[in-house]
């Protein structure tokens, strides 16, 4: 008999519903404390979720969500990057 495999979970910062880790994009703060957009999921640094959907994203930005979870200001050009990426996915 096979193991199901674990679905990893993560928390959108704009919604807060945990949601599995595919569905949502993911923002890094690395060591240099730069900010940006990880498509792949997989880059080095502190990582903060969003669901891939404009409502979400806005709450976000109104809450100052992703301040908070990195403990810093984010540039607006990080937020202009953000909705591209949401632009790319389809994002409602």
């Amino acid at each position: 008999m096979r193991r199901k495999k674990k679905v990893p979970l993560r928390r959108c910062v704009g919604c807060r519903e945990m949601k599995d880790k595919r569905e949502l994009l993911r923002i890094v703060r690395n060591n240099e404390g730069e900010i940006f957009v990880d498509p792949t999921g997989k880059k080095n640094g502190r990582g903060a979720y969003i669901c891939k959907n404009k409502s979400c994203f806005e709450q976000a930005v109104k809450a100052k969500s992703l301040s908070r979870e990195f403990g810093c200001e984010i540039p607006k050009e990080v937020y202009d990057e953000i909705a591209q990426q949401m632009e790319a996915y389809g994002g409602e």
